[in-house]
C-alpha cells in the first residue's frame, strides 16, 4: 500500500512539475519607498566621504562591560554541543582585555576609502576598492555583499585578491573595482526606522547605490543574506548583471515545483539527475538534521528579535558568544563536538573580534536581527519565491555549507548555471575561511562567462 501510494503522489508530482510553470518578471526601475523618520523628504543622492572611528570613551565603556562579565557555569564534558562554553569565553575575555586592540583593526578598515549616502531616508555605508593598476583596469565592477553575522570586514583577505591579483599570480587588467555596502541595520549602515525593511528592499537600496555610483552593469558576489539580496537583485534588476556569483545556493524551498523535484530526484536519482550530479543529493537530502539542530536561532530572531537583541546590546561578552557560536558549526559541523567550537582552526581571534565590535560599536545587532522576522513577512520576496533568475551564475558549493543542493535543483531557480563547483574544503565564511578558493572560482567564473583564454590568478 505504501508503494501504490508513493507512485501516486510522485505522479501527482510530476503533472504538478510539468504543467504549473513559473510565471516571467519584468525587470523594474527603482522605485523609491521611504524608510527614515517621519514623512519622506526629498532624496539627497549626494555621496559623502566617511571614515572609521570610535571615540575613545566607547571603548573604554567596551572595556568596563568586559571585565565585569558576569559568567554561568559549564557542564563537566560540555562542549559546543550546549553552545558557547564559558571556560573557553574566560579565555577570550582574557583576549579582548589583554591583547585585542582595536584601533589596528580600525587602520587596516580606514586603508580603503568609505563613504555614505542616503537612500530612501537612511544613511548607507559603503567601502570602494579600486583596482591597484588603474592603468590597466578593464573596467569590470564587482558589486561583493556580506551576510549574517558578517560584516564588510569579513572582506579584508579577499580584497586585495580582487583588485590586486597581479600579487598572486595574476595579470594587473584583471583586476575589478570592488563595492562593499553594509547592508541597512548591520554595521555602518544606518537601521531603517519604519518597519518591513526586508531583503527586496535591500536588493533595491543597491540598485539604486550602483546607479549613483555610475554603474549601469556590474558583478555580483555574495553568501548567506548576501546570497539571497544578489538573487533578488537578479530577478528584479538582471538585465543590469553581467554575472551573479554565489557561495550561498538560495532554491525556493516553499516552491511546489522545487518540492516535486527534490522528492523525485530522491525516489528516481538516475532518471532525474546527472551521473556527476547524484552523489550531491544524498548530503543535501541529509542536511535536514543538521537544519533542524542549528536554526534554533533563526526561530527566535524571525519572531521577537528585539527582545534578544536586549541582552545583547548590554553584554559585549555575550555578543561575542552568540556571534562566534556561529563561526564554529557554519565553518564545519563537527567543531560543536569540541569544547572551543574549533574557532581558531580556520581564523585568527582578532578577525572574529573585530567583526563583533563592529556590531557593538555600532549597536546594530537588534536591527540586524529584525531582518530574519522581515524576511518571512516580505510580500515582493514572496511573489519572486516562483520567479527563475535568468542571469549568468557561477555556484561555488563548499562541503560544509549548510543545505547545499545538487545542480538539478538549483536550476530551479538560476537557469543558466555558467559554472557549478564542488569546492575542495571550506563552510559557510568562504571570503574570510577561504578566500583564495573563492576568488579563483570567481576569477575561473568571469573567464568561462567572457570566454577568455586566460583570466585571474
Amino acid at each position: 500500500m505504501k508503494v501504490v501510494l508513493g507512485i501516486l503522489v510522485a505522479l501527482l508530482a510530476v503533472l504538478y512539475y510539468l504543467i504549473i510553470l513559473p510565471p516571467t518578471i519584468q525587470y523594474v526601475d527603482n522605485d523609491l519607498e521611504w524608510f527614515g523618520y517621519g514623512d519622506p523628504q526629498p532624496e539627497n543622492t549626494t555621496i559623502y566621504p566617511y571614515r572609521i572611528h570610535i571615540e575613545d570613551a566607547a571603548i573604554a565603556d567596551w572595556r568596563r562591560r568586559v571585565k565585569d562579565t558576569r559568567f554561568g557555569n559549564d557542564l563537566e564534558d560540555g562542549n559546543f554541543e550546549y553552545g558557547f562554553q564559558v571556560n573557553y569565553m574566560k579565555e577570550i575575555q582574557r583576549h579582548m582585555l589583554d591583547k585585542y586592540d582595536w584601533r589596528k583593526h580600525e587602520a587596516q578598515l580606514n586603508q580603503y576609502a568609505h563613504f555614505t549616502t542616503k537612500i530612501e531616508g537612511i544613511d548607507v555605508h559603503f567601502l570602494r576598492a579600486f583596482p591597484a593598476d588603474r592603468a590597466a583596469w578593464q573596467g569590470r565592477v564587482l558589486l561583493l555583499v556580506h551576510g549574517w553575522p558578517g560584516s564588510v570586514w569579513e572582506f579584508m583577505k579577499i580584497l586585495p585578491r580582487l583588485t590586486n591579483p597581479q600579487a598572486y599570480g595574476g595579470k594587473a587588467q584583471d583586476a575589478f573595482e570592488v563595492i562593499c555596502p553594509s547592508i541597512p541595520g548591520y554595521g555602518f549602515s544606518e537601521a531603517p526606522k519604519q518597519r518591513g525593511f526586508g531583503i527586496s528592499d535591500a536588493a533595491r537600496f543597491f540598485a539604486e547605490l550602483m546607479k549613483r555610483l555610475g554603474h549601469k552593469t556590474f558583478y555580483y558576489q555574495g553568501g548567506d543574506y548576501g546570497a539571497v539580496i544578489g538573487s533578488t537583485m537578479g530577478q528584479l534588476y538582471g538585465n543590469r548583471m553581467v554575472g551573479l556569483h554565489l557561495n550561498m545556493i538560495v532554491v525556493p524551498f516553499r516552491s511546489p515545483r522545487m518540492f516535486a523535484h527534490r522528492m523525485l530526484a530522491s525516489l528516481l536519482p538516475s532518471l532525474l539527475l546527472s551521473a556527476e550530479d547524484r552523489p550531491r543529493l544524498k548530503p543535501f537530502l541529509e542536511e535536514f538534521m543538521h537544519i533542524i539542530q542549528e536554526t534554533g536561532y533563526m526561530h527566535i530572531q524571525a519572531t521577537k528579535p528585539d527582545t534578544v537583541a536586549m541582552a545583547l546590546m548590554d553584554s559585549p561578552v555575550g555578543l561575542a558568544g552568540y556571534i562566534l557560536e556561529k563561526f564554529s558549526t557554519w565553518t564545519n559541523p563537527a567543531y560543536r563536538e569540541l569544547p572551543d567550537g574549533g574557532l581558531t582552526e580556520k581564523y585568527e581571534l582578532d578577525d572574529l573580534l573585530t567583526n563583533v565590535m563592529i556590531y557593538w560599536y555600532t549597536g546594530t545587532i537588534g536591527s540586524s536581527l529584525r531582518y530574519y522576522k522581515e524576511l518571512f513577512t516580505d510580500p515582493v520576496l514572496h511573489k519572486l519565491e516562483h520567479h527563475p533568475v535568468h542571469v549568468p551564475t557561477g555556484l561555488a558549493s563548499f562541503p560544509h555549507e549548510i543545505g547545499a543542493p545538487p545542480q538539478a535543483l538549483a536550476a530551479h531557480r538560476y537557469k543558466n548555471i555558467v559554472q557549478y563547483s564542488d569546492m575542495p574544503r571550506g563552510g559557510h565564511f568562504a571570503a574570510s575561511e577561504e578566500p583564495e578558493l573563492l576568488a579563483q572560482d570567481f576569477f575561473l567564473f568571469v573567464k568561462k562567462l567572457e570566454k577568455l583564454e586566460t583570466f585571474g590568478a
